[in-house]
């Protein structure tokens, strides 16, 4: 029998202005809390670098753009990154890192409405290690599969009430789609719309890229292009997507937002999914057929990697 991840909890407490501390090897949670009940409640997932988190800010932003969607109050800012420091610390106090390049943690951020009848919501900061598969499959890439998500791309003007483009923590679905995937032999999906649309990830966001080379008269040159499917089609906005295109823009890149259909994945160069801990995952396959070619997809993985390192 294998021994948990080191975790550490920390509960966010008004009358602990840096967070209460908590065994992450006892029960904490009440039965009855509505997060577990009813899955009502949202979530974020960030990346700690040596001790450093990335993208912090644009994590709790969209915490709060969670919130706002649930109706849902939960502490500010400043008491989150007092938590988050938290848990940070005695994480690397408690479980230092075995190398520079392992020093890598989760910081998740999880608000409840609390138990049944309770007032106020039930919030904690959990801090473990990044976990080997991840850290895998940026490397070596994954083998994906396109799903139906069962509503079509107007779905989250139609019907707010559906949550789309919140990060709450209903996902059932998500993890039944990842279970799906595997007994199929992929590693992960990309869901498309009822109408054909190419949406995003159970728990990442869908990039392409194209290269071409161009003659405008001055001569020829190359032009990377970096694209992501529209966000009015209901799917969740990518802290990570959204920090690569400050930094590809910056370097060079073009860049462009969908419509996209199935077919302007397969004729990609490269294809990726993106999310905050597993970072950029090289598309290797999708339904079975090759995307790009391995090469050109090694070279601007590569270049990418680069340009996101330098985010904070």
């Amino acid at each position: 029998m294998t021994s948990p991840a080191p975790v550490v909890l920390v509960f966010l407490d008004p009358a602990v202005p840096a967070g209460r501390l908590a065994d992450a090897s006892q029960p904490q949670l009440m039965a009855t809390d509505q997060g577990a009940t009813r899955g009502d409640g949202i979530f974020e997932s960030m990346l700690a670098v040596g001790g450093d988190v990335r993208k912090l800010q644009a994590h709790l932003d969209r915490l709060g753009g969670s919130a706002k969607a649930l109706d849902l109050v939960i502490p500010a800012q400043d008491q989150w990154r007092a938590a988050i420091a938290t848990g940070v610390a005695e994480h690397r106090s408690q479980h230092p890192a075995p190398s520079a390049a392992e020093d890598e943690v989760v910081v998740k951020l999880v608000a409840t409405r609390g138990p049944e009848g309770a007032d106020s919501p039930t919030c904690w900061v959990q801090v473990s290690p990044v976990g080997a598969l991840g850290r895998r499959q940026r490397e070596a890439g994954i083998d994906v599969i396109l799903l139906d998500r069962g509503y079509d791309s107007d779905a989250a003007e139609r019907a707010p009430w559906l949550l789309l483009g919140a990060k709450t923590l209903s996902y059932a679905v998500n993890m039944a789609a990842l279970r799906h995937a595997h007994k199929q032999g992929a590693d992960d999906v990309i869901f498309l719309s009822t109408d054909g649309r190419v949406l995003e990830g159970p728990t990442s966001t869908v990039l392409l890229a194209h290269v071409e080379t161009v003659d405008d008269g001055a001569g020829a040159r190359t032009v990377r292009r970096l694209i992501t499917p529209q966000l009015d089609t209901g799917i969740l906005p990518g802290t990570s997507q959204n920090a690569l295109f400050s930094a590809a823009k910056a370097a060079g890149w073009e860049l462009g937002y969908g419509p996209l259909e199935p077919q302007d994945l397969l004729d990609a160069d490269a294809v990726w999914l993106i999310s905050s801990i597993r970072l950029l995952a090289p598309v290797n396959h999708i339904d079975g057929k090759e995307i790009g070619t391995p090469a050109l997809q090694k070279q601007l993985t590569a270049e990418l990697n680069a340009l996101y390192a330098g985010i904070q």
